[in-house]
């Protein structure tokens, strides 16, 4: 029997050579043309999110908006959107970063989460951690706990996983390369 890891393998699509030359991006949007797929990943997101109860889903830009829509849905709790700088027209916080292959500055509305909730970081990628330590940055400017990550898929052998630790060891991932 295959496991739904496996299943994931198998949908995802590897691009060569993008964004830049010695980079092989995972291509996830494949995984959407199979809607039985698609739900089953949902539900185990939703599982995993429970686990932690968290008091919102923070969904990062853009492809954390895939599925965290549905594990907020699902829990019936807020969705608080982490975007890329100037995607936000409210007052925001906002931190920079560094990518694999570049830099980038992520925002979120200030005034969207009351200090002291519990959030879980939704992320479709976990490499580095350069882009989820940033989002639970925001979190954390925002008097805010950072209670949980999940992610589709983790790049384990980049060891970003140990720059989300100090943050909290409740991080969760459908598949691990």
């Amino acid at each position: 029997m295959t496991t739904l890891a496996d299943r994931v393998k198998m949908a995802i699509r590897d691009v060569p050579d993008f964004p830049k030359e010695g980079i092989v991006f995972k291509d996830i949007t494949s995984v959407f043309l199979d809607p039985s797929l698609s739900k089953e990943i949902g539900v185990r997101f939703i599982e995993a999110a429970k686990t932690v109860n968290p008091d919102f889903i923070a969904a990062v830009d853009s492809r954390g908006f895939l599925f965290g829509p549905i594990i907020s849905q699902a829990l019936g709790i807020p969705l608080l959107l982490i975007r890329k700088k100037g995607k936000l027209p409210g007052p925001t916080v906002e931190t920079s970063y560094n990518l694999e292959y570049g830099s980038a500055t992520l925002e979120m509305h200030v005034n969207d989460i009351p200090e002291g909730s519990r959030v879980l970081i939704h992320d479709d990628l976990l490499a580095t951690g350069g882009t989820t330590v940033a989002a639970a940055e925001l979190v954390k400017r925002c008097k805010s706990t950072v209670v949980g990550f999940s992610f589709l898929l983790h790049l384990g052998f980049l060891d970003g996983e140990k720059k989300l630790t100090p943050i909290t060891n409740e991080i969760f991932s459908i598949v691990t390369y």
